[in-house]
């Protein structure tokens, strides 16, 4: 099972959290951009790769702040970026030269089928979405829960089985175990899961539902179509 680290807050959120909405009047190296992406094409050695954005644009990295970042295949980052310059700007190409200010790795996983056996370590303890997106086949969640020192398990489950269209939608539940952590501190976490799991033959599309329990005896609840496009 992987698990999420917590951190109380990610040093560069200091600047805006958003999709690439960049100037026509040109960059400069003062300026700087957050977004999601995915790393593609890296090298063998780390030193070159491309980061695909959920927003659609695509990173070039020419210059790295921080070369000892471990960088691997389909890795989950956030980014801190500064564009240096246009590679392909046309039509719906939105490829750019960038720096590579500051990275953050993002939690990046699977759908987990729980089990009777599976039930306790995945626990059910209060977490708040403070916002969810869904690009492609990924979900992602922004959280926030309480601790002190532990690792905490994040987790989106469903109930064993191959998903049929008899069972739209599909339900899904975001879990939360946070190991008898000392609740002392609010903490913040964003975690990405992958929906290909619930790809049903036949179809292009799956519609799904989510809940989980909330601080204050809350449910969160949330809806959505997975597209299967290209994924």
């Amino acid at each position: 099972m992987k698990t999420i680290k917590i951190f109380l807050l990610i040093t560069f959120t200091t600047l805006f959290l958003g999709s690439c909405d960049f100037d026509d009047d040109g960059y400069s190296l003062s300026d700087a951009w957050i977004g999601f992406g995915l790393t593609d094409n890296v090298s063998e050695n780390g030193d070159s790769f491309i980061i695909r954005m959920d927003d659609g644009s695509v990173l070039y990295p020419v210059a790295n702040q921080i070369p000892w970042f471990d960088i691997e295949e389909d890795q989950r980052l956030l980014v801190n970026f500064t564009v240096l310059g246009d590679k392909n700007v046309s039509g719906n190409n939105k490829e750019y030269y960038v720096r590579i200010n500051q990275l953050k790795e993002i939690l990046y996983k699977g759908i987990f089928e729980i089990t009777p056996e599976t039930e306790d370590s995945i626990g059910n303890d209060p977490i708040h979405v403070v916002d969810a997106w869904l690009v492609d086949s990924l979900l992602t969640f922004e959280l926030r829960y309480y601790g002190n020192s532990q690792v905490h398990y994040i987790n989106l489950v469903k109930q064993p089985g191959t998903p049929t269209a008899a069972d739209e939608p599909i339900e899904l539940e975001l879990r939360h175990n946070n190991r008898n952590d000392a609740p002392y501190m609010p903490m913040t976490a964003f975690v990405t899961f992958k929906l290909n799991a619930l790809k049903i033959e036949g179809k292009s599309s799956t519609s799904f539902k989510v809940t989980g329990v909330d601080f204050n005896d809350g449910t969160y609840k949330d809806t959505g179509v997975f597209e299967y496009g290209n994924n």
